[in-house]
């Protein structure tokens, strides 16, 4: 039997999209995430203290340790390099794309789990962060575990022992979530529990958590590290609980300010290249479900929007904090895209040719805005790959818009996602050939030859997060606290307090290498301190001491 072609073409869909995950997960760590994330891991796996997470050498308790875990068993059996760095938070995507599909399928047909797994697949927003070393992968996942198996709890609320096995694995997947990145778990949950009880105007939803049994599944799991950390660091419960949750949110104190709008550009560059499908789809699917009993894309649609607005009203904003509404309102899309007329669907997918032709526009010119030298060779490089991302998208918006026209839907979906993903590809790459500002490789492979057990490490007035994973080694801090506060403050004789200390240190007896920024470096070579220079970028100088 010949298979239709839009199956072939989906086969060769995924084996493009196995080859470019495969490949981003190779690209050198950046800094501040990537860096500090695998950094803790690392640590983790070479001590064998998987109580106490440490960065730096330093206690490190801004977040739970689930994905300190699975990454630090990726480097003991695959070693400690970037593939393993990323191997947890590759199969958390992969894993919450084949979530998005099964629900569809249950919930639907198997047309609509295609398109909803392909809308989220070809995203250029969760493909990005499938393979960026945050913990913001991992806890989308767990959260669409809990709403979804919620979702499949409520839809056999007349199959008794389904529905109570489907609630306790929503319960177990809350913990998951928890464990992930703290009490956000806890709160969308709840959410989600709320909004099933406004959309049926029926408290008995109640009644079907399971409470009791649900609790202990939930503290089974989630319960013994947090008494473990808490015997074991006295200073841990105040700062997770009340700084790292309550300050976080409702203050400043973290730095991360920024305006009330700021998540709505990722919501619509980030369905790209059906971005201009997802208003009407969501239109749609609220009055398709009105007057219905069981509403999963309404609920789905109102726990999205509950993320977009708990993290734009927070203190704290960070570009990856939103992406767990992503695979709900995936839901929302696929299901549009297998009912809505294919000539509708034409008018929108055709608007992305503009945007591809703007993105063809600003990687042409993009080293025009480089302001040094060094900078300006980096965007040379990215250019070309810029250039061929935007016309991989355009392509895939003509073909996709004529084919779309003539009625072929599911080609035209899979050719579009195929588009989308060829351009994601060459996009990563240009960030690849951008990697050197962001990552610390290049001077930790300048380090190396000069590395000996005994060879003292200092980073003077600035921390390279990605440097101590590459030479598998800790430094010596000074005069540098922002995140470490909590662990200087518990083991203050492990850094150097000021830059006036830092040369009588530096002249001790032994070998001795620095990390530093050039202005800092430029003011001590002229109050005569004696370093060797072994690398210097705009970023950041390499001293030795001769």
């Amino acid at each position: 039997m010949t298979l239709p072609i839009s199956r072939l073409l989906l086969a060769v869909l995924a084996f493009v999209a196995l080859a470019v995950g495969i490949d981003n997960m190779g690209r050198p760590l950046a800094n501040p995430d990537e860096g500090r994330y695998s950094e803790i891991s690392r640590e983790m796996a070479q001590s064998g203290d998987w109580v106490t997470p440490r960065l730096n050498g330093l206690k490190y308790f801004e977040k739970p340790p689930l994905q300190y875990w699975a990454s630090a068993l990726s480097f003991r059996l695959f070693g400690e390099n970037d593939y393993s760095a990323r191997l947890y938070i590759a199969l958390a995507g992969f894993a919450t794309i084949v979530l998005v599909g099964w629900l569809a399928r249950r919930l639907w047909d198997g047309n609509t789990a295609f398109a909803s797994m392909l809308a989220l697949a070809c995203s250029p927003y969760f493909m990005a962060l499938g393979g960026i070393v945050t913990l913001d992968m991992g806890l989308t996942l767990w959260m669409t575990a809990t709403l979804f198996a919620f979702l499949a709890a409520e839809q056999a609320r007349d199959r008794p022992k389904a529905q109570r096995a489907w609630m306790l694995c929503a319960w177990a997947a809350m913990a998951l979530a928890v464990l992930s990145k703290g009490l956000v778990g806890i709160i969308f949950a709840g959410a989600a529990v709320f909004f099933a009880i406004v959309l049926r105007r029926d408290i008995k939803v109640l009644d079907r958590l399971h409470l009791i049994p649900g609790l202990v599944v939930f503290l089974a799991i989630a319960a013994p590290w947090f008494v473990a950390v808490s015997m074991a660091n006295e200073e841990f419960a105040q700062f997770f609980f009340i700084h790292e949750h309550f300050a976080r949110f409702l203050t400043r104190a973290h730095r991360r300010v920024e305006p009330g709008w700021y998540f709505i550009p990722f919501f619509v560059l980030g369905f790209l290249p059906w971005m201009f499908a997802l208003p009407p789809a969501i239109v749609r699917a609220w009055r398709e479900e009105a007057g219905k009993d069981f509403q999963p894309l309404r609920l789905s649609m109102l726990w999205s929007a509950s993320v977009f607005v708990f993290f734009s009203a927070s203190g704290s904003k960070l570009p990856a904090y939103v992406l767990p509404a992503f695979p709900a309102l995936a839901l929302v899309l696929g299901r549009y895209l297998v009912e809505a007329p294919t000539r509708r669907l034409a008018w929108m997918v055709a608007p992305i040719a503009i945007v591809a032709i703007a993105l063809g526009a600003a990687g042409w010119y993009s080293p025009q805005r480089a302001k040094d030298a060094w900078t300006r060779s980096l965007y040379d490089e990215a250019q070309i790959h810029l250039v061929l991302a935007a016309c991989a998208l355009l392509c895939g918006a003509i073909v996709g818009t004529w084919l779309l026209a003539r009625g072929r839907r599911m080609l035209a979906i899979v050719l579009v996602a195929c588009g989308t993903v060829v351009a994601i590809e060459r996009l990563e790459e240009a960030y690849e050939a951008l990697s050197p500002r962001q990552s610390g490789l290049a001077v930790a492979e300048k380090m190396r030859p000069w590395l000996a057990p005994a060879t003292r490490l200092y980073s003077v007035g600035h921390y390279e997060q990605s440097v101590p994973f590459y030479i598998g080694r800790t430094m010596t801090l000074v005069d540098y606290r922002d995140e470490f506060a909590l662990g200087i403050r518990s083991e203050p004789g492990k850094i150097v307090e000021t830059v006036a200390q830092f040369p009588a240190q530096w002249q001790r007896p032994g070998e001795a290498l620095a990390i530093m920024q050039p202005d800092l470096y430029e003011k001590l070579k002229a109050q005569g301190l004696p370093m060797q220079l072994l690398h210097a970028d705009s970023r950041r100088v390499l001293v030795r001491k001769p």
